[in-house]
C-alpha cells in the first residue's frame, strides 16, 4: 500500500503555491514557466491585461514584457491548441489522441453526434485543407464555408468556427500565429514539431503527471473541464487534507520544501483559482468572475483580480485598464480578511507595479 501524506489545509495550500511557480523565489523566465505550469490560457479580454500575459506577469514580474509571448509563438518554442499555449515539445503527447478522434471503442452518443456531424461536412473539410495547402496560413474568412449541414448553436460559434474546432481535434490544422486578434490558420503538419506521437495510454498518464507538478495537489477524479481536466488520475501519491473530505493526490518532490511566500495579484483564469471548489476547499475563498453578471449584480467587479498573501487569498482588486486614457482605474480593493498595515502596503506596492508594467498611471475610482 502507498504511504497517505496527511496535509494541513496550510501545507496543502503551500504545495499548491509552490507548483503554481507564486512563491518568493521567480521563475528564471517565461520558458522555464510555461513549461513547469504547462499552460498559459488564451482569453479575448483584457480588461486588465490578456490573461496568459497577466499569468505571466504575475510569475516574473516587470522583466515579463508581453513581446516575450509573441516570440515564443512565433519561433515555435511554444504553440497555441485549443485556446492554450503549451510547450511545443508537449505537443506529441497530443498527437496519437488526435489520430483517434472522436475515440477509440464504443463511444458515447455525443461523440458519435460529432464524427457524423464532420463526415457530413467532408466536403468543406476537404476545401479547407486544399486551400491551406496552396496559400496558408490564412485567417478564417478566408477559408471556404460550406458546410452542407449546419452547427446547432446558441450563438457563440458558427459551422465553419466549429468545424475547424474538430479539425484541430483530429490533428489536421492548427494555429500558426496571429494577425490582431485573427488567429492564422494552417495544416497542423507545416505548425507542430515533427517529434514522435506517444502512445495514448502513456501521453495521457504523463499529461497527468505534469498537470499534477503543475497543481502541486488535485483531485484523482473530479468535475469535467473543457479543453484540460482538473484532475491527475494515478499521478503522484495518495493525501488526504485536514478538514477536507476525500482523496486528493499529491506530488511527493513538493512536500517539505521549504515556503517563502509573497503577495501576487492573479489573473481570474489563473491556474491556481481555476478550479472554484478546488480554491474553496483548500483556501476557503469564494470568488467568480462576475463580468457576464449585470453591474448591479456584481460583488467585486468586472474583471476583480484575486489577491495572493503568502499561502491565503485574502482579497480582490477590481481594476480596469484604460488605455485611451492612460490609466489604470482602481475601482476597489476588497478585504476579504482585515489587512494589516503592513498587508495593505504591500497590496498597494503590487498595483504600483501592475500599473507600471501596463505602462498606465494609478486613477482612484471616485
Amino acid at each position: 500500500m502507498p504511504q497517505i501524506h496527511r496535509l494541513s489545509r496550510a501545507d496543502a495550500r503551500r504545495v499548491a503555491v509552490l507548483a503554481q511557480l507564486l512563491h518568493g523565489e521567480r521563475p528564471g523566465g517565461l520558458l522555464p514557466a510555461a513549461r513547469r505550469l504547462t499552460l498559459l490560457q488564451l482569453d479575448p479580454v483584457s480588461a486588465v491585461a490578456p490573461s496568459a500575459d497577466l499569468v505571466a506577469w504575475s510569475r516574473l514580474g516587470s522583466s515579463y514584457v508581453p513581446g516575450h509571448l509573441r516570440a515564443a509563438l512565433d519561433e515555435r518554442r511554444l504553440i497555441e491548441l485549443r485556446a492554450m499555449v503549451r510547450p511545443a515539445e508537449d505537443i506529441a503527447l497530443y498527437r496519437a489522441e488526435m489520430a483517434e478522434w472522436p475515440g477509440r471503442g464504443e463511444l458515447t452518443e455525443w461523440q458519435r453526434h460529432r464524427r457524423d456531424w464532420v463526415l457530413a461536412n467532408d466536403r468543406c473539410r476537404r476545401e479547407i485543407l486544399a486551400r491551406l495547402r496552396d496559400e496558408g496560413p490564412l485567417p478564417s474568412r478566408r477559408l471556404p464555408d460550406t458546410c452542407d449541414r449546419p452547427w446547432s448553436s446558441t450563438g457563440w460559434t458558427d459551422s465553419k468556427t466549429q468545424l475547424l474546432e474538430f479539425m484541430v481535434q483530429r490533428g489536421e490544422v492548427a494555429v500558426a500565429g496571429r494577425a490582431g486578434r485573427d488567429r492564422l490558420w494552417d495544416l497542423a503538419g507545416r505548425v507542430y514539431p515533427d517529434h514522435p506521437p506517444v502512445p495514448t495510454g502513456e501521453a495521457r498518464r504523463e499529461r497527468d503527471r505534469r498537470r499534477l507538478r503543475a497543481l502541486g495537489l488535485a483531485r484523482p477524479r473530479g468535475p469535467e473541464f473543457p479543453v484540460e481536466p482538473a484532475d491527475v488520475g494515478e499521478a503522484g501519491e495518495p493525501a488526504l487534507v485536514e478538514g477536507v473530505r476525500g482523496e486528493w493526490r499529491v506530488d511527493p518532490a513538493l512536500l517539505d520544501v521549504p515556503f517563502h511566500g509573497r503577495t501576487a495579484l492573479l489573473s481570474p483564469f489563473d491556474r491556481l483559482v481555476h478550479d472554484r471548489t478546488r480554491t474553496q476547499e483548500l483556501f476557503e475563498y469564494d470568488y467568480q468572475l462576475e463580468m457576464y453578471k449585470p453591474a448591479a449584480k456584481r460583488r467585486w467587479g468586472y474583471y476583480a483580480l484575486p489577491v495572493l498573501h503568502g499561502d491565503r487569498l485574502v482579497g480582490k482588486v477590481d481594476a480596469r485598464a484604460d488605455r485611451k486614457g492612460g490609466v489604470l482605474v482602481v475601482n476597489a480593493v476588497h478585504q476579504d480578511v482585515p489587512f494589516t498595515a503592513d498587508l495593505a502596503a504591500e497590496v498597494e506596492r503590487e498595483i504600483a507595479d501592475l500599473a507600471g508594467w501596463l505602462g498606465l498611471e494609478i486613477c482612484r475610482a471616485a
